[in-house]
């Protein structure tokens, strides 16, 4: 603030200082315009027209003159009257009054020359003259004085104006100043007291839990205390029951020893009665409680076995049928084939297109067979894959819907149909976890989850599989007392891997548990998937009610069929065996597995090994698998050239 201060101040001073400088100028111009105005012309008199004239000059850089006019001489007598005009110099001009004297004596020499006779006369004039310069001289000298005064005093008075009026301007930005300062110290100590304050209100809170800390430690040791006394008391009383047990010990060991001698003073007389030792005959006695014991306790455990395999089972079967009779989903077997309903005939031609260029074209990108009949306004879509014939249902719906067809299109359109089917899959899984009840799962776990909604196992869709068998396991969990989350999950991530069977290698139950142990799953969920087929052999309730709920589900009449199955593994292989191969980009198995169509890059394969391909892959095909019909292997190598227009 004490520098905002000085800055208020220089400029109140320099504003002072601009101010005293307009005064000081205003002065002058007032001086200049105070200065009198050359006196007027007097003019004579007729009588003394003839003696002369003495007039003053308009300008004041020039001298004064005395113009001498001729006199009448009608012996009047009366002298000539001159006129002396002289301006009021700025600095009171006396020495112009002198010249003005010289002057007019130059002046009466020549009067004297002309006239010769009128000497009295030339000394009055001169005399008037000399007296009338005095005169303006004083005057002059009167009214610089006066001016000067004036002009002191407005000076004076501007100044005194000019100084109160800073004195007025310094005081109000001192006020504003200190009205600045005041807002804020006033905003400090509005600050510092809330500052205070929450510190007072944490110190109180402090204050108080340390006073409920202190309370609870005292109570904890007044509770330890008393716990202390009661140990102490428990001792007391232990030490007086030891001391009572050894009484009673030393009295057994007395009593027992008497009991012996009395035991081998009878055994002496039965051994020389039954003419056996001891020994032999604790032998025989013992061989023959052992017989007993062996021949009632193998008949007990018989009836308890009978019994717990009869109650058993009839407990299983119960819980069985209870998590059937709960769990009745509807069954539908998957098919391979979609239909695609057309608003009209005329659109198969738009997708067969000219010489079949955009069917191709779609069967190129997609992998999907389009089977055109003469089924009206629909077309069939075939494919063992059900993820990529969605795919395909998705792409020929938008095209049909737009209503361009063509190659280009078809890419763009199966683009964005993969990015739809994706976002599908983690709709699916979340849908999934909701159904079934089970609030937290990793995102890369519930996006398998969701992708096995377009995969089916035997015929069956096994993400409805898998949400059937959680189901089936938490009734059964339920029944056993079991907890329910647990068994849940474990049936529901049982067939996790069948989402990975065609990117790995292996049984899809160690791929699912591999991955599940991989996403942080509980051991006892990763062993129940790993066992629910037997790779290992289960060790836990969880692992056998996994396998229960999915042979349950399997199980449903109508559920799975295996004739589906074999010929969707049968395709599988076939792409397997093509898709293996260097240079190759894409694989369909189209027609129901009566061709394969192989994508090479042209960049990698020339039309030579393009043929040498072809004929692999059959070979291949022949030796490996059995399969109806013939199969035919087309090799498509494509160079596309793309130029743009800007």
């Amino acid at each position: 603030m004490e520098g905002v201060l000085v800055v208020l101040l220089s400029l109140v001073l320099v504003v002072l200082s601009v101010l005293i400088l307009a005064v000081a100028r205003l002065v002058r111009a007032t001086r200049v315009d105070k200065v009198p105005d050359p006196a007027p012309v007097v003019p004579r008199t007729p009588a003394a027209r003839g003696v002369g004239d003495v007039t003053g000059p308009a300008d004041f850089d020039e001298e004064p003159t005395v113009r001498v006019l001729p006199a009448p001489w009608e012996g009047s007598g009366a002298p000539a009257t001159t006129d002396a005009d002289s301006p009021a110099d700025r600095d009171g001009t006396a020495a112009r009054t002198g010249d003005s004297a010289v002057t007019a004596g130059r002046s009466d020499g020549g009067l004297r020359a002309a006239h010769g006779g009128s000497a009295e006369e030339a000394a009055q004039i001169v005399a008037r003259a000399e007296r009338e310069a005095a005169e303006r001289l004083a005057r002059a000298e009167r009214d610089a004085a006066e001016i000067r005064r004036r002009g002191e005093e407005d000076v004076a008075l501007l100044r005194e104006r000019m100084l109160a009026e800073a004195a007025v301007e310094t005081s109000r930005v001192q006020a504003a100043a200190r009205e600045s300062v005041r807002a804020e110290q006033e905003a400090a100590r509005t600050e510092i007291a809330a500052t205070r304050a929450a510190f007072d209100g944490e110190q109180q809170a402090w204050r108080t839990e340390l006073q409920s800390r202190e309370v609870a430690i005292a109570a904890r040791e007044q509770r330890v205390e008393d716990r202390m006394a009661s140990l102490d008391d428990h001792g007391r009383r232990l030490a007086d029951r030891d001391r009572d047990l050894l009484d009673r010990e030393n009295d057994l060991t007395r009593r027992t020893a008497e009991v012996a001698d009395l035991e081998r003073a009878r055994h002496a007389a039965l051994e020389q009665v039954a003419g056996l030792t001891a020994g032999q005959a604790r032998g025989e006695l013992i061989a023959v409680i052992e017989q007993e014991a062996r021949r009632e306790a193998a008949l007990t455990v018989r009836e308890i076995e009978a019994r717990a395999e009869e109650e058993g089972e009839e407990r299983a079967r119960r819980i069985v049928t209870t998590a059937i009779q709960r769990v009745a989903s509807d069954q539908t077997t998957e098919s391979v084939v979609t239909v695609l309903h057309l608003p009209g005939d005329e659109m198969k031609g738009r997708i067969i297109g000219r010489e079949g260029r955009n069917i191709r074209a779609f069967e190129s990108v997609t992998g999907v067979n389009v089977l055109i009949d003469d089924t009206p306004e629909a077309v069939l879509l075939s494919c063992f894959d059900p993820v990529r014939r969605e795919v395909g249902r998705i792409t020929l719906a938008a095209l049909v819907s737009d209503g361009r067809i063509h190659p280009h299109r078809i890419e763009e359109e199966y683009a964005r149909a993969q990015l739809e089917v994706a976002e599908r899959c983690v709709r699916a899984g979340e849908d999934a976890l909701l159904e079934t009840g089970i609030s937290e799962m990793h995102p890369e776990l519930v996006n398998l989850l969701g992708q096995l909604r377009y995969r089916t196992s035997y015929g069956q869709n096994v993400l409805a599989h898998l949400i059937e068998s959680a189901h089936l396991a938490g009734i059964m969990a339920a029944e056993l007392r079991m907890p329910l989350p647990l068994a849940k999950r474990a049936a529901l991530l049982h067939d996790l891997g069948k989402a990975l069977t065609h990117e790995i290698e292996g049984s899809h139950a160690l791929i699912g548990a591999d991955v599940a142990r991989r996403y942080g799953e509980d051991e006892q969920v990763v062993h129940a998937i790993e066992a629910h087929h037997n790779e290992v052999a289960p060790r836990s309730i969880c692992a056998v009610l996994t396998q229960a709920a999915d042979q349950i589900s399997g199980g449903r009449p109508g559920a799975r069929r295996d004739s589906l199955e074999s010929y969707v593994k049968r395709l599988e292989r076939i792409e397997q065996i093509a898709g293996d191969r260097p240079g190759v980009d894409k694989v369909f198995a189209m027609q129901a597995g009566r061709e394969v169509r192989v994508m090479v890059v042209p960049e990698e394969i020339d039309d030579l090994a393009a043929h040498l391909l072809a004929r692999d892959v059959a070979r291949q095909i022949e030796e490996e698998l059995t399969y109806p019909g013939q199969i035919r292997v087309t090799v498509v190598r494509e160079t596309r050239a793309v130029g743009t227009a800007r």
